[in-house]
């Protein structure tokens, strides 16, 4: 069924028409020849400069004061605003005036998108602006805007619900300032850290996102079926397994920025679908991986930001390297007093309802380890912190601890109370890797529904030889959440997983 129209979209929709009726085609094809933007005509200004500069540029209309004769617009192009000034006789110098007194004054709305072509000069007010010499309706808008208004410092109307926001992701661009800039700083991020990558000569590729075991990492996968194989697969919810395969290969370092997927929960930190950088590279151990992962942030946070120190929330996190180092007995020892490293299940299992963790009969010893930090440790972790030597249970694609055969080579990367990297000594042993996958399949026939399938395909490939390995994955959306002082990831990612629409959208059968 048909929604009516409100009075603002069907004047929106005469107003297209009128234009149409004046000859005026209200959504062009031809090229419109743009040469400037509206913070590079700012920047670059000169008051004297004779002649004055022309410019071509294109934008919405963002707001408009008829004046008469004489009118002014802003203008919001992909840079920025910048105020246009249209006189009646500039850009109808001759006889028919239509062109301002009907399609300017009445059929141009908020929202609609022109193209001017004048020059550049400063306004009696000192504003720097662009005297309008010619006008090009260049697409017509069907929707009114929101349009956001500030008086004495007090925003009204704001266009500020999340659910709006995230949903209509392009109208938040739009009348949100600062939107746009996160995802920006989001591509710049992404750029340095490839950068730094390929300056030490590692490879980017890619690795399939349709998998037939959703292996190297422990999560509940996304199900699918191919038609013509007859056949599950499944949403990779790591690359993990197939960027070992490559460095058995003979490759000395790939690295890939991969879309993962895990059906799970969502809330101010997850999203079904996510972005993760994982590293891994040849004749490297744990201890240098960390050494690497501190120069890289560090050296991201000067790129994007120019300083490494990061205010997010009511902390100021300092990036600057070194970082500090903790093992998690320590990290647990030092937040209860309590030494868990001689400690069996049953005993853990004490310890973790001691201190109100969640447990039941299907965790493993690893599993209630992983819990016991989690509550008492990581909310506490706001500098970065690296967290070293999981034990074993923990980390079934993880090298033995060269020290101690219970625990293994692996650190996480914790940072206002969050993990955001990832990383191990890779086991390279194909036989102490099937004990391992098997020990995941015994935690699964107890009901852990996370617990990693057994890739038969990558213990083949580990057999054919791996070289001592390090590996290292991170959250791509947590890191753009703790630089640009986001709390959400919805605020990091374009277009968050949302619950379908419940109110028809207008015009839709």
């Amino acid at each position: 069924m048909q929604q009516e129209l409100s009075e603002q979209e069907l004047g929106r929709r005469q107003s297209m028409q009128a234009l149409r009726d004046m000859g005026i085609e209200p959504f062009p094809a031809a090229l419109y020849p743009t040469d400037a933007f509206s913070t590079e005509i700012k920047e670059n200004f000169k008051d004297e400069e004779e002649p004055k500069r022309q410019v071509c540029v294109a934008g919405r209309v963002m707001s408009r004061r008829i004046m008469g004769k004489a009118s002014f617009m802003e203008l919001k192009d992909s840079k920025g605003r910048i105020q246009i000034y249209v006189n009646r006789d500039e850009i109808c110098p001759g006889e028919d005036k239509e062109l301002y007194n009907t399609v300017f004054k009445k059929l141009l709305d908020i929202g609609d998108f022109v193209g001017i072509k004048g020059y550049v000069f400063r306004t009696q007010t000192g504003e720097i602006s662009i005297h309008a010499q010619s006008l090009t309706v260049l697409s017509k808008t069907l929707r009114p805007l929101p349009i956001v208004k500030m008086k004495d410092g007090v925003v009204y109307d704001a266009f500020s619900d999340p659910e709006l926001r995230y949903r209509m992701r392009y109208v938040d661009l739009v009348v949100n300032e600062g939107v746009k800039d996160i995802f920006i700083k989001r591509t710049g991020i992404f750029n340095s850290m490839r950068s730094f990558f390929n300056e030490h000569g590692y490879l980017e590729v890619d690795t399939p996102v349709l998998q037939a075991i959703p292996g190297g990492a422990a999560a509940r996968p996304f199900v699918t079926h191919h038609n013509a194989l007859d056949i599950p697969l499944y949403l990779r919810i790591a690359d993990e397994l197939y960027l070992k395969r490559l460095i058995v290969g003979g490759f000395e370092g790939v690295y890939e920025f991969s879309r993962n997927f895990r059906n799970e929960g969502m809330d101010r930190t997850h999203n079904p679908e996510f972005t993760c950088m994982e590293i891994y590279v040849s004749y490297k151990d744990y201890n240098w991986m960390m050494n690497f992962t501190e120069q890289m942030l560090e050296r991201i946070c000067n790129d994007v930001l120019g300083t490494t120190e990061v205010k997010n929330g009511d902390n100021v996190i300092s990036f600057k390297a070194p970082f500090r180092r903790l093992t998690m007995t320590d990290a647990i020892k030092e937040a209860t007093g309590e030494d868990i490293s001689n400690m069996d299940e049953d005993a853990i299992r004490q310890l973790c309802r001691k201190y109100q963790v969640e447990e039941n009969p299907t965790m493993g010893k690893g599993k209630l380890i992983d819990e016991l930090f989690g509550t008492t440790c990581e909310g506490k972790l706001i500098q970065p912190t690296f967290i070293t030597d999981y034990p074993i249970e923990m980390s079934p694609l993880t090298k033995r601890h060269r020290n101690n055969p219970n625990l293994t080579e692996r650190f996480e990367l914790f940072v206002n109370g969050k993990e955001l990297a990832n990383a191990y000594s890779e086991l390279n042993d194909p036989i102490d890797q099937r004990e391992r996958f098997q020990e995941q399949l015994r935690l699964s026939e107890k009901g852990d529904d996370e617990a990693m399938y057994i890739d038969q395909d990558f213990l083949r490939a580990l057999e054919y030889g791996m070289p001592p390995t390090s590996g290292m994955g991170i959250g791509m959306d947590r890191l753009v959440m703790l630089l640009t002082g986001q709390s959400t990831i919805q605020e990091v990612l374009l277009f968050p997983q949302m619950r379908p629409e419940k109110v028809q959208d207008n015009n839709q059968e």
